[in-house]
């Protein structure tokens, strides 16, 4: 670690992580500083800020943006809550990691440079006969900076992990979470309240092991781990933010108080899916009868086609079958689409 990294005097000023990761776009000599409150502010690497407080804390809290570095509101609403921690305005009682996935992709204001960081994680970014490029190394640093989060965390915390998006396309229900696959694990109930608090009654259940950093987080390291769509994709300054307010509310309540109090759960004020199946692209020639506007969560008819992958057609085999995160243009092999039902809270939430 450097001692004292030269960039460290103009963060304290300006609470600017996010500018200082983009000028820094894949590496940043670690640094740290201790605020006037006592919490300590360490910097692992570019898009890496931990929060220590100095009391006693009871949960383990990652915020990570920027996964796909054109999704803007979340990258926001964390550069916001950064500042505010560095300066003072917002006195932490819980540890809190955030990261800023991909500073490159954010200053070209695509999705990803050369691969889709969201495919790589859960050991994916190291795969034989594929050639490493700046995308997997982080995948692969990124891991390592989570694990060390939590090891250093104290013994019985509670481990959780947000990983904030916004979705390509619109999406029926504007706010949604992807739940990872739990392996026969309960899903909890409080997690949802959580979303709820958050502005998402929207839950996807995932059924399979994922590539995705939410699932590495959940399978890995136990925490209670949510991929959180927030939205539609929108150039930096023209999203709306008012429409994430009470997204931000709940994500600055859960790190700066003892211990968070959501209504009583009813099962009335939710959404909930699970995935019906994965649609993959496996030829060049791939395409969806929908419209480029089509939005997340529309359902078809059975017996409607849903895509055409070369000379296989794709139809949908329940009524009602309804798509989510279509995409044409992915690589040959990875999921195009997936299709939902809806599903409801049974046995198998605690």
């Amino acid at each position: 670690m450097s001692a004292n990294p030269s960039y460290l005097n103009e963060l304290k000023q300006t609470g600017d992580f996010l500018t200082l990761s983009r000028n820094n776009e894949w590496h940043l000599d670690a640094g740290e500083f201790v605020l006037d409150n006592g919490t300590c502010v360490n910097i692992h690497d570019t898009g890496v800020i931990e929060f220590q407080p100095a009391v006693k804390t009871s949960k383990d809290v990652i915020y990570s943006s920027a996964v796909h570095g054109n999704e803007t509101a979340p990258i926001e609403i964390c550069d916001a809550l950064i500042k505010q921690i560095i300066k003072g305005e917002l006195v932490l009682k819980q540890r809190v990691l955030f990261i800023y996935g991909n500073p490159q992709s954010i200053n070209i204001g695509l999705r990803f440079v050369e691969e889709n960081l969201n495919r790589l994680f859960n050991g994916h970014h190291t795969v034989e006969g594929v050639p490493m490029n700046n995308e997997r190394n982080r995948a692969a640093k990124l891991e390592q900076y989570v694990s060390d989060f939590y090891a250093r965390g104290q013994q019985g915390s509670s481990r959780c992990h947000y990983d904030l998006h916004t979705a390509i396309r619109g999406s029926k229900n504007e706010k949604f979470a992807v739940y990872p696959f739990l392996h026969g694990k309960p899903w909890k109930k409080s997690q949802l309240q959580f979303l709820l608090s958050s502005g998402v009654n929207t839950v996807l259940m995932m059924k399979s092991p994922a590539t995705t950093f939410s699932y590495y987080s959940s399978f890995v390291h136990g925490a209670d781990s949510f991929t959180v769509e927030l939205g539609q994709v929108k150039p930096f300054g023209q999203n709306d933010m008012a429409r994430f307010e009470k997204t931000k509310q709940t994500l600055t309540a859960l790190i700066s108080q003892n211990e968070v109090k959501y209504p009583d759960f009813n099962a009335s004020e939710f959404e909930l899916f699970e995935v019906h199946r994965t649609i993959n692209r496996t030829q060049d020639d791939f395409s969806f009868p929908f419209s480029d506007d089509a939005e997340n969560f529309t359902g078809f008819a059975k017996g409607e086609l849903l895509a055409t992958d070369g000379d296989t057609a794709i139809y949908a085999d329940v009524e009602g079958e309804a798509i989510i995160f279509p995409n044409a243009s992915v690589a040959l092999g990875q999921r195009a689409l997936l299709t939902v039902i809806p599903m409801d809270i049974d046995s198998n939430f605690v």
